[in-house]
């Protein structure tokens, strides 16, 4: 247990909804921060796979082969692999031919304000959920704001937020310091500011930098005293 940490870790997550590795990533970071008791206030931030993405979306599997130049066997060993991943994780991936890669800019503004009500984190796991397990399209307003209402959240003032695009301006704004700092690809987990992990690293590489991390803040306090 990290009952020695002074305050609880700051972690900054920049993601997209329509990366798997994005759930799996967080769900091993999930399950280290319980293993090692160790405390942390998590913050989602936005990240385009494919920000030109129509709003119609494109085949989950043609836009694989067309995007990575990858097989449809490989796809396929892939998609069981996150699906057994995800079971392991206690997540469900419900992956079939006629699953569909969306749009997701209305996703990430929904997100920012969601942030703002104290929603984050809830909408985010629906979000994830809503396009993975239930095959909806999280481009569409009238999906996003019943995800939006099943995590407590006011549905018309979801729609709302969503028609005028109030927040499209905050949400690209911070895309492009995510940009600045580096992060190319997702997820990017940032500790404190100062530990970056770059994709899933599995659960014993987040247990591994937590008890890093608590062991650095027992030798402070040690120094300090």
């Amino acid at each position: 247990m990290n009952e020695s940490m002074a305050e609880p870790l700051r972690i900054d997550i920049v993601s997209d909804v329509m990366c798997p590795w994005c759930i799996i990533g967080y769900k091993q970071l999930e399950n280290a921060l319980a293993a090692t008791g160790t405390k942390a206030f998590i913050t989602w931030h936005p990240f385009e796979l494919n920000p030109q993405m129509p709003p119609g979306g494109q085949n989950f599997r043609e836009h694989i082969v067309e995007k990575y130049g990858t097989s449809a066997e490989d796809s396929e060993r892939s998609r069981a692999q996150m699906t057994q991943l995800g079971e392991e994780l206690g997540f469900t991936f419900n992956f079939d031919d006629n699953m569909r890669m969306a749009n997701t800019f209305l996703a990430h503004q929904l997100l920012h304000w969601a942030e703002q009500q104290g929603r984050q984190h809830e909408l985010k796991m629906e979000l994830f959920e809503t396009h993975f397990t239930h095959q909806k399209n999280v481009g569409d307003i009238n999906v996003l704001a019943e995800a939006a209402e099943r995590v407590g959240l006011n549905k018309e003032d979801a729609l709302a937020v969503l028609a005028d695009q109030r927040f499209a301006n905050d949400v690209r704004e911070i895309q492009h310091f995510w940009n600045r700092q580096g992060i190319q690809g997702v997820p990017a987990t940032v500790v404190n500011r100062r530990h970056l992990i770059q994709g899933a690293q599995g659960q014993a590489g987040f247990t591994q930098l937590l008890e890093q991390l608590a062991l650095e803040d027992i030798q402070e306090e040690a120094t300090s005293a």
